[in-house]
């Protein structure tokens, strides 16, 4: 799932619910974009072979429970496939990992290559847990529920939820029908007390954590040593300044002396055993000292300890800062940017026009559009016969350029290519618009005779990134605001871009909204080759166009507004692109005319985008 504007501030935005709708017409309800819980173990033997070195665990806002428990497993079943020992996955590693979180089951996202129905959860969007049976009876007035257990034991500590209920409840009375108990056995009928809220006969329990494996974790981490050894070694001298040593295993020393001096004691001399517990106070650091050494004077008195402490504060942070400058990257940046300095510029005379259409439709006479310099056509309209006719057209009258998809999944690699070869022998064409990285090796043997434009997928943020590229045009990020689009345009080696108009693509999914699935299969019904147009409404009543790509099982969700950027505000730019949904000919021509006049419509359709936010 490719989407843009995360940058470690994502709203979490797929875990919300939506409805979807056909034109006007709501069609399915419920979290709709939320993803299962990826589990890659079962195919954990095939990701090793492929060569792969380094395997990452999300572990965003989840309990240590949480991160003992997964990575435990994980570390389990890597050693068994170094070993080269049978492969099979025991049932309570399976349990483990779902008890601790999950998300209506898990899923193997994308890593298989048969079609994945199972992608998204829409019945809710946080942990599930594990199912453990069906209110059979419930007393409201007592607070008592019972239940048969199925496949599940359950414990006083444990908690709860039921289906129709947002609210965990903690087991702090459990009971069978002749005493109270403290484990509750898989197939027994069992009484749960002190439960209130919207709980019926016949909902279905969850049990969200459990007792016993939180223990048993718990018991895992406190075992284990995950601090760093050091050694000290303290210098107190009367009239000389304190000194401490910090050293390791590896070789890495620091020193670090007090400005105060040691006296002569009169009444009560400073001990060993008082500096060694001023020394020892590391409990929120990294470290521990294993070998302490003290050089201490007879009758020695010291004003004032804090001083043991500033001396301890000081070498630990010394010391953490060499063994972290060891694995800092050392980048070179030696390009020298001139000052920003923007000049007056008559919009209409100097920037050019780039329009995107993001649809192609077959009823419209697109030799009626006016003042566009260059027209982007997505690589999916080359790939059908039924559009021969209109390309043709297009690459006669304009300068037209193939716009390439954000996600290219392998399997369509050899489909694109022939499609992009054939393309060039019927067509006019300029150049390619690049999304993804994975192009420029789609494109390397056109290099030479073909311009390439950087999409703003390729998150150009910066002029490094500018200078690193290599194309001919760059598509400056949404995300910036007109201060940083202004500096990147100024001093970019090569002409930029930047989007003026359009709704911008919010999310880019390898997932079909309309056939719930990462792949297309026979015995789909097809609705993104029906002439409908779909949207999801969030639960502000706000609507996202959802556009179908029905080669490649790939869905694109626009923002609900356009955003219509103030030109006037970003003139260091050299062109302007404008992308186009479902907007007629006319109306592109009206677009075009605003954008060259410097103007732009205000309303609450659109928005000015990130151009005076700080991101």
């Amino acid at each position: 799932m490719d989407v843009h504007g995360n940058r470690g501030k994502c709203a979490q935005g797929c875990r919300l619910p939506y409805t979807l709708l056909k034109n006007d017409t709501p069609i399915e309800k419920g979290y709709l974009l939320s993803p299962k819980d990826l589990c890659s173990l079962e195919m954990l033997p095939e990701l090793i072979k492929t060569g792969i070195t380094s395997l990452k665990i999300e572990g965003r806002m989840k309990n240590p429970e949480y991160v003992a428990t997964v990575t435990k497993i994980y570390r389990k079943y890597i050693d068994k496939i170094m070993h080269n020992e049978k492969y099979e996955i025991e049932e309570q590693d399976n349990k483990d990992l779902i008890q601790v979180f999950n998300r209506g089951g898990f899923s193997l996202g994308h890593l298989s290559d048969k079609p994945n129905k199972s992608l998204i959860y829409k019945e809710k969007p946080n942990n599930m847990g594990v199912y453990i049976g069906n209110v059979s009876k419930y007393n409201s007035k007592k607070g008592h529920i019972t239940l048969e257990l199925i496949d599940e034991s359950i414990n006083i500590g444990d908690t709860i939820t039921f289906e129709k209920e947002n609210t965990n409840y903690t087991i702090s009375e459990l009971m069978n029908s002749k005493q109270n108990l403290v484990t509750g056995t898989p197939h027994s009928i069992v009484t749960i007390g002190r439960m209130k809220g919207n709980i019926n006969s016949g909902d279905k329990i969850y049990k969200i954590t459990s007792k016993e494996l939180s223990n048993r974790i718990k018991k895992v981490l406190s075992s284990e040593n995950k601090k760093q050894t050091l050694n000290a070694v303290l210098d107190v001298h009367i009239g000389t300044p304190i000194c401490l040593q910090l050293s390791d295993k590896c070789g890495h020393k620091v020193k670090i002396e007090s400005t105060d001096f040691p006296e002569v004691a009169i009444n009560s001399p400073i001990t060993k055993e008082k500096l060694e517990n001023q020394l020892n106070k590391l409990n929120n650091t990294p470290y521990f000292l294993k070998n302490i050494k003290i050089n201490l004077d007879n009758n020695v008195f010291i004003s004032h300890i804090s001083t043991i402490n500033e001396l301890r504060r000081n070498a630990i942070q010394k010391y953490s800062e060499i063994i972290i400058n060891e694995y800092k990257r050392k980048i070179k940046n030696d390009i020298c940017y001139p000052s920003l300095n923007i000049p007056d510029i008559n919009v209409k005379a100097n920037h050019k026009i780039c329009l995107l259409l993001n649809i192609l439709n077959l009823d419209f006479d697109y030799l009626q559009l006016k003042n566009v310099n260059k027209l982007y056509i997505p690589l999916k309209y080359f790939c059908t016969k039924k559009y021969d006719k209109v390309l043709k057209n297009l690459s006669n009258n304009f300068n037209l350029y193939i716009y390439l998809p954000n996600i290219l999944k392998p399997n369509y690699r050899n489909l694109y290519k022939d499609t992009i070869n054939n393309t060039i022998k019927n067509y006019k064409i300029k150049g390619f618009v690049v999304s993804n990285i994975g192009n420029f090796d789609l494109l390397k043997e056109y290099r030479k005779d073909y311009e390439l434009i950087g999409n703003f997928s390729l998150n150009i943020f910066n002029n490094i990134s500018c200078d690193i590229l290599d194309v001919d045009t760059v598509t400056i990020s949404p995300e910036l605001n007109k201060e940083e689009i202004n500096v990147i345009a100024k001093n970019c080696r090569i002409p930029s871009e930047f989007i003026v108009y359009g709704n911008i693509p919010l999310m880019t999914s390898a997932y079909c909204l309309l056939g719930h699935s990462n792949k297309c299969y026979p015995n789909c019904t097809q609705k993104c080759n029906l002439n409908n147009k779909y949207f999801i409404k969030d639960r502000m009543n706000f609507l996202f166009r959802v556009l179908p790509d029905n080669i490649q099982t790939i869905t694109t969700i626009y923002n609900s507004k356009i955003n219509f950027i103030d030109v006037n505000e970003i003139s260091s730019v050299t062109n302007f692109r404008i992308d186009i949904l479902d907007e007629n000919i006319e109306e592109i021509n009206d677009i075009i005319n605003f954008v060259l006049e410097g103007k732009r419509l205000e309303g609450k359709n659109y928005t000015n985008g990130n151009l005076n936010r700080i991101v």
